[in-house]
């Protein structure tokens, strides 16, 4: 989700306009689906109005106190000369944090960014304590005007989320999750659309963490912890370079949701226990 546009740089402002951008769409009717399990396929939503694009944005409110943790690895397509030169789209640090506090999460990544990490997308991807979701192969946006991303032409909407597919099997991850997140969370009714055939179910929030170009870890910490109800999807970085004090949030942030009686799940969980509450 991080655009690297420097002007984008107040949390206030990044939650406005992420909130606007999502605004021209209503959110799809969500349906019951059976719980996750090894053996079944992953749970999805049925199409949205006229068969679009089903939206997601959060789970039950009255079913457990539930919250997901999603962390969006970002990496254009025209960024691999900076990685080149020592810029870390990464965040092993923030992994081991994962890792070491025992809490499931949704890694939304770019294809660009698992072509560039081959061994730590596939850690990721082969690790029963995340899931990998589609986050585009470019970080192009899919709508005009997305905080100064670069476009991606209707036309070319559904090939670049399979061209994201086809690099995280190349770096061998073996079971990406058929959701996906849209660069900068921007979408319309043409990109849900023209997206309508790869079959996926786009993944939202209802809490912005500010984590990007953020220095002050504790005041991201703060509005996290204010903004996250039963059900709530949390929208972090994975992405050293843009999003510094991340690992320091979640390991801030995660005793303190648990002290408040909350559970960590993946995205597949929040859909999977879906039952249409508010």
């Amino acid at each position: 989700m991080i655009t690297l546009v420097r002007r984008v740089t107040a949390v206030c402002l990044l939650g406005t306009a992420l909130t606007a951008c999502a605004a021209t769409v209503q959110p799809a009717p969500r349906t019951a689906r059976p719980a996750p399990s090894a053996t079944s396929a992953p749970p999805t939503l049925a199409p949205g109005p006229g068969g679009l694009t089903p939206v997601f944005r959060n789970g039950s409110r009255v079913h457990g106190r539930t919250v997901a943790l999603t962390f969006d690895a970002d990496m254009t397509a025209d960024q691999g000369a900076r990685a080149a030169t020592g810029e870390h789209f990464d965040n092993p640090g923030l992994i081991s944090a994962l890792r070491a506090l025992k809490v499931p999460a949704t890694v939304f990544m770019t294809g660009r960014w698992a072509e560039e990490y081959p061994d730590q997308a596939r850690s990721i991807g082969r690790d029963p304590l995340f899931e990998v979701a589609n986050h585009s192969y470019s970080h192009y946006a899919f709508t005009d005007d997305c905080y100064g991303l670069p476009r991606v032409s209707a036309d070319r909407m559904r090939a670049d989320v399979e061209r994201a597919h086809s690099a995280f099997r190349k770096a061998g991850v073996p079971d990406a999750r058929p959701y996906f997140r849209f660069p900068g969370g921007c979408y319309d009714r043409r990109a849900l659309r023209e997206l309508t055939p790869a079959g996926v179910t786009a993944v939202q929030w209802d809490v912005v963490s500010g984590d990007a170009f953020a220095t002050d870890a504790e005041a991201v910490a703060r509005q996290v912890l204010e903004g996250v109800r039963p059900g709530s999807v949390v929208v972090l970085h994975c992405t050293r370079s843009a999003a510094p004090t991340t690992e320091r949030v979640v390991r801030a942030v995660v005793p303190r949701l648990r002290a408040r009686g909350f559970r960590f799940v993946k995205v597949s969980e929040l859909i999977g226990s879906w039952s249409g509450g508010s």
